[in-house]
């Protein structure tokens, strides 16, 4: 099967540049495979982090080609007569907000036109995080030329069937990030990261816990940071707070300082390069993902990868993939007290040998081949929809 892969994709950064890579990897194993990534993700005015390209190593190098520019319409129509050429059978875009409706629907309008190829979105979400006006109708355009969607959370799949009256769906969870390498032992990881950062210099039997990845109103750094105060009256417990500020970092800084927590709380704030991931995972203890809304988090899939338990909030699908009790802790949004209860708990009971065990046995239904599989499965369901 002839397939063209849409997305974010080396050389730009990021988790959807790191999923693109390893879908890319596992369904070029049978099929004839093409990358289509971006020229212009965002214009400069509307990204709120220091680069859109990835600075470090490149994970999983593709030889993609960059020919879409998010703002532009001429291109969106001469980029769907160049995917057009490439007569594939299958067209699959990930989808994960609806800045991205418009090109991705002229492309995919133009590239089917009068072809057996097939269309499919991966989705992350559907209703994005941050709301903007026009999201709905943007979106709405661009299902008109979708054949088929990937959902990987049961909340998304909701949310899909809000929007789109009878979707042809298939639920294939959010496979396991294999692309920052093995898990490390935990005293050398710390070791490590002290060379790596100097101010995350940690004590051998220094409990650990880690926010990671971008920061962002919806993900809660505020939250952990209220419930601190609680857990320090319990335990000392170091927060490493990691990743690369897209809204203002100063009112956590102060935060941390009005609740004088500054002494158990430490923070990189800067987009980690893909070989220095897997040291901080290593460090740490758990994983806390205090989000107040998600669909789903790929976080938790990098955790998983190093075989880290998450303490994270019931919102979207974060319970469809932690196994409360098990792999880790489930607790409500929002809510300080519940959250520095769960953390107390996990490191008062040294539940982090059993939780690791479990991890490593839950993350082998999170693979890529089941993935390529769904996809191929999916392709095939939607041509016997359309012959029906």
């Amino acid at each position: 099967m002839r397939i063209v892969l849409v997305g974010t994709a080396y050389p730009l950064r990021g988790g959807i540049a790191h999923y693109v890579g390893l879908l890319w990897k596992y369904l070029s194993r049978r099929h004839d495979v093409r990358v289509v990534t971006f020229s212009r993700q965002y214009p400069k005015l509307l990204f709120p982090g220091k680069s859109q390209e990835e600075s470090g190593d490149a994970g999983i190098p593709i030889d993609s080609v960059q020919w879409i520019d998010s703002i532009n319409p001429f291109n969106w129509i001469r980029t769907g007569f160049r995917v057009r050429a490439l007569r594939a059978d299958l067209i699959v875009f990930k989808f994960w907000m609806p800045f991205f409706a418009p090109s991705y629907g002229t492309i995919a309008a133009i590239a089917r036109r009068g072809r057996h190829t097939k269309t499919m979105f991966i989705c992350d979400n559907i209703i994005p995080h941050e709301r903007r006006p026009g999201d709905k109708l943007l979106t709405r355009f661009a299902f008109r030329y979708i054949d088929s969607y990937v959902v990987q959370s049961r909340a998304v799949e909701r949310d899909l069937r809000k929007w789109h009256p009878d979707p042809l769906t298939s639920y294939l969870p959010h496979p396991v990030y294999e692309i920052f390498g093995e898990e490390e032992e935990r005293l050398a990881a710390r070791a490590k990261l002290a060379q790596v950062d100097p101010a995350m210099t940690l004590t051998d039997d220094e409990r650990v816990m880690l926010f990671f990845g971008y920061v962002r109103d919806y993900k809660g750094l505020d939250v952990i940071l209220d419930a601190m105060p609680s857990i320090l009256e319990k335990m000392k417990v170091r927060l490493l707070v990691v990743g690369e500020f897209y809204n203002n970092e100063q009112k956590y800084r102060d935060q941390v300082r009005r609740l004088g927590v500054g002494d158990y709380v430490v923070f990189h704030s800067d987009y980690v390069p893909n070989e220095e991931v897997g040291t901080y995972f290593s460090a740490a203890d758990v994983l806390t993902l205090p989000y107040k809304s998600a669909t789903q988090s790929g976080i938790i899939q990098i955790a998983y990868n190093f075989h880290r338990p998450v303490i994270a909030t019931d919102v979207g699908g974060l319970g469809e993939v932690i196994v409360d009790g098990r792999t880790g802790a489930i607790v409500p949004p929002e809510d300080p007290h519940a959250l520095a209860k769960a953390v107390v708990d996990f490191f008062a009971h040294d539940r982090f040998a059993d939780y690791r065990a479990n991890v490593i046995e839950e993350k082998k239904q999170y693979s890529w081949e089941h993935m390529a599989e769904g996809i191929e499965e999916l392709y095939h369901r939607s041509i016997e929809n359309r012959r029906s």
